[in-house]
């Protein structure tokens, strides 16, 4: 059995794709998911250096002598591991769509 050659691409081939309402489609549910899961990283993860920069709010006790300052560092890691895992379950559905661009494109 003989491989298939590749098909050769033009540039039109990949304007027409990216124009393609699969594609958009693609690219709009990337974006609503991306955009607000970054903001909220970034503000996160900026929040304890400037809370514990400009106040003293984070210095109270939780328990004992861990003050919150340690409970919202260790927050961190929690809510990158769980960033981690919500992006990979939303991956699939961001992969049915690519999949289904590639389908639509191979038609072209």
């Amino acid at each position: 059995m003989e491989a298939q050659k590749p098909k050769d691409y033009s540039e039109s081939d990949y304007s027409s794709i990216a124009q393609s309402p699969s594609f958009q489609a693609l690219l709009s549910e990337k974006k609503k998911f991306i955009i607000p899961i970054t903001i909220f990283f970034f503000c996160f993860y900026f929040a304890l250096p400037i809370l514990t920069s400009y106040s003293t709010v984070l210095n109270h006790k939780f328990i004992g002598s861990i003050t919150w300052a340690w409970v919202f560092a260790f927050l961190q890691f929690v809510m990158t591991w769980g960033l981690c895992m919500l992006y990979s379950k939303k991956a699939a559905k961001f992969d049915e769509l690519a999949n289904k661009v590639v389908q639509e494109g191979v038609k072209i």
